[in-house]
């Protein structure tokens, strides 16, 4: 079981936003997606999702080129957890967890009791069950993040994708949603704004800059004080354990790209 892009580009209009990029995503694996704004990690998330077709080179799912593979079939396979995702109808919390059920549902094959279990196990799985009939616009932001991820599981996927989770949640929310996410025995792909967050969480992480993958590997591996300070603009120091894991202590002055380039900094 893979997800893989090869050679991938992706332009807006005549605007290149990904180019070149090659990654194969290991099962089971949590694969951290990090790089400054405007890198290209949101076109990325939607290209591995299959929401986006490449404008060049190829995307597969588990071998298949995915715009063979079909809309109802990479929903059965792939939950995507969006930045913005919202709604403005008043509906409770159970009712927007089974809209991921949508992809497995038709005339001849209606809603079900077995529809029904996976509902619970899904709201049971993010902490929400006792919550389900509250109406979503009641809901704080950590808890609505819940009821996304809650609505990915319901899609019964193998790949969990997620789009900047923790966007607007307080810390506690955010450490939280994250070790939940690590628990769940899917393959995630995250596309993560905090860096150290990615250390702790991350078996894997992928540096973007400028729409191109310039590195992949563990975590004390990426996050070093040169990728940071080529890649960021930042000065940092890194703390790494012999697993592969590291934690980043930030410097307060201010590096900018024109210090960088004319070496001002070490």
């Amino acid at each position: 079981m893979s997800l893989e892009l090869r050679n991938v580009g992706w332009s807006a209009g005549f605007k290149k936003i990904i180019e070149d990029v090659s990654l194969s995503v290991k099962p089971g694996e949590f694969l951290g997606l990090i790089g400054p704004n405007g890198s290209g990690k949101t076109s990325m998330m939607s290209v591995l999702s299959g929401i986006r077709p490449p404008s060049t080179g190829q995307a597969f799912l588990d071998g298949k080129e995915m715009k063979k593979v079909g809309r109802r079939n990479l929903a059965r396979q792939i939950g995507f957890v969006e930045q913005q995702a919202d709604t403005i109808d008043r509906i409770t919390v159970r009712e927007a967890v089974s809209l991921g059920r949508t992809p497995y549902l038709s005339l001849l094959t209606p809603w079900s009791t077995n529809d029904d279990r996976i509902i619970e196990d899904a709201l049971i799985a993010v902490d929400m069950a006792e919550m389900k009939d509250r109406i979503w616009h009641t809901l704080s932001g950590g808890e609505k993040q819940r009821v996304h991820i809650a609505r990915a599981l319901a899609q019964e996927p193998t790949y969990l994708l997620l789009d900047e989770p923790t966007n607007h949640l307080d810390i506690r929310h955010q450490l939280g949603l994250l070790e939940l996410v690590r628990r769940l025995q899917l393959t995630v792909v995250a596309a993560l704004h905090d860096l150290n967050h990615a250390a702790m969480f991350c078996d894997r992480i992928a540096m973007m800059d400028k729409g191109r993958l310039i590195a992949i590997g563990r975590p004390a591996d990426i996050l070093t004080p040169e990728n940071l300070r080529d890649v960021f603009g930042v000065r940092a120091s890194v703390d790494a354990d012999d697993q592969g894991r590291c934690a980043i202590r930030f410097h307060t002055s201010i590096t900018t790209l024109a210090d960088i380039k004319e070496g001002r900094v070490a």
